[in-house]
């Protein structure tokens, strides 16, 4: 059985960068879609959630998404908070045998490394922008041109 991991985080990041690459252009959710390939039902709903939290403007029956705060200002820890609320980032097995010892002890042990991890991912988030994501997109897009 394959466990399926939340893209919600990165699919707003990919959002936001999208709006604030192509401010000048009209973007309706089939467009933001199109570069994510997911379905713009999808991009609705993390726009609407984005919207929530303060990060975009919309009009209603418009194309115009845009940014509701300069982009080096909205953190990744803003974003992952904004979708992913304080859903954990590893989930432990609960349901493990309490007599035998791995059993009896996994939880506690590897709760508490989990922790550190998510607290050491999370500090890194707040630490880089938007405007971080944007520019090394650009970087990349710029070098893919010239190794061509």
């Amino acid at each position: 059985m394959q466990m399926r991991v939340s893209t919600r985080f990165s699919d707003s990041v990919h959002i936001l960068a999208f709006i604030e690459i192509y401010q000048d252009q009209k973007l309706s959710s089939e467009l933001i879609a199109s570069s994510i390939e997911t379905s713009p039902v999808v991009v609705r709903r993390l726009m609407s959630t984005l919207r929530e939290n303060g990060l975009i403007a919309t009009k209603k029956g418009t194309a115009e998404p845009k940014l509701s705060k300069n982009p080096r200002e909205i953190t990744l820890l803003d974003i992952y908070l904004a979708v992913e609320g304080d859903k954990q980032l590893f989930t432990l097995d609960t349901n493990t045998n309490p007599d035998c010892i791995v059993g009896g002890n996994i939880q506690k042990v590897l709760g508490t490394y989990y922790e550190d991890a998510k607290m050491a991912a999370l500090r890194k988030f707040n630490n880089v922008s938007l405007q971080d994501i944007i520019e090394t997109i650009l970087v990349e897009q710029k070098a893919k041109k010239v190794l061509k």
